[in-house]
């Protein structure tokens, strides 16, 4: 009898101990699988190292050298959220006084035109016979100097610039120049800056020299992932560039790009020149020339082209000392 009693707390023994097991199982399965942080959980892969980080170590004569794309890409958030404020002047141009007339359009005040007729043109526009485009009521040109590539970044200059700046300016035209950016970091867009000032030392310039950085849609490019934020960094050092050397900086953009890619508050004291194909603007901001249509004809020039209007006489203002 006394076996039997012994051999009972054995079991008994046994059975409480493989409860005490189940549970640290069940307790292990817990943690492992259900429990945030677990196995089902993926981790979030480290950051990569951004372009800062690289080059700390590095001389910084030598840093402007190192602009491979190693930027982080910004959230979506970050690249396209409404940049306002209410520091930004509103636009004073009235969308009654804008007027349409044989595909052109003006901006007028008590009946009499106020704005100056227009248009920009490239190396794409082949030979333009100048002293035709000043006959058709054409009084600036806004003239590309180069480009810089969106898969290589390369600077590419434009190969008729020099001859439509020396024959616009014979015919009586006012000229201005852009430069297509496609830049990625501050350094690049001051060596666009310079590259421009270069170019145009020997002509008269008296409209403004424009930064004129642009999202390219139809194909992969360096600059998908330019921040807002940076957007607006590399337009503020091209025009300061731009400022010192004497010339008027403007910015270039189209409303849907100024308005979700551009931190424009930054921006406000360089003027601007809105790319809008409508037959009356609708961009509430302040802005100086207006870009409304790129099918524009004009006599002297053998393709279609973009057609502008400004609202401020440049040339008046010009200092030539």
């Amino acid at each position: 009898m006394a076996k039997t009693k012994k051999k009972y707390r054995i079991k008994k023994l046994a059975v409480f101990e493989a409860f005490i097991i189940l549970l640290l199982l069940a307790g292990l399965i817990w943690v492992l699988f259900f429990r945030g942080g677990g196995l089902f959980d993926k981790k979030e892969p480290e950051a990569e190292p951004v372009l800062a980080d690289i080059t700390a170590d590095i001389p910084q004569e030598t840093q402007v050298l190192t602009t491979i794309v190693t930027t982080q890409p910004p959230t979506e958030e970050k690249m396209y959220s409404e940049y306002h404020s209410d520091d930004m002047p509103e636009s004073k141009l009235k969308t009654e006084n804008f007027v349409t007339r044989n595909g052109y359009s003006f901006y007028t005040e008590s009946g009499k035109v106020t704005s100056i007729a227009g248009i920009d043109i490239s190396e794409f526009q082949g030979d333009i016979d100048w002293d035709m485009v000043k006959a058709a009521g054409i009084d600036f040109a806004m003239i590309r100097v180069g480009c810089r590539t969106y898969g290589t970044g390369e600077i590419v200059m434009d190969t008729r610039f020099g001859e439509n700046l020396e024959a616009a300016d014979k015919a009586g035209l006012k000229t201005g120049v852009y430069f297509f950016s496609q830049a990625i970091s501050e350094e690049e867009a001051i060596e666009e800056a310079y590259t421009v000032l270069n170019a145009i030392a020997p002509y008269n310039i008296s409209y403004p020299v424009v930064f004129d950085w642009e999202l390219v849609e139809e194909d992969n490019a360096r600059t998908d992932y330019v921040s807002a934020e940076d957007l607006a960094d590399y337009s503020m050092v091209f025009c300061e560039c731009i400022k010192a050397a004497g010339y008027t900086p403007m910015i270039y953009q189209n409303k849907g790009t100024v308005i979700y890619r551009l931190d424009i508050p930054k921006l406000k004291d360089y003027d601007f020149w809105l790319a809008e194909y409508a037959d009356k603007p609708t961009y509430r901001y302040d802005y100086e020339m207006w870009q409304y249509t790129g099918d524009g004809v004009v006599p002297g020039v053998k393709t279609p082209v973009d057609l502008n209007i400004s609202f401020k006489d440049y040339d008046s203002n010009f200092n030539t000392d």
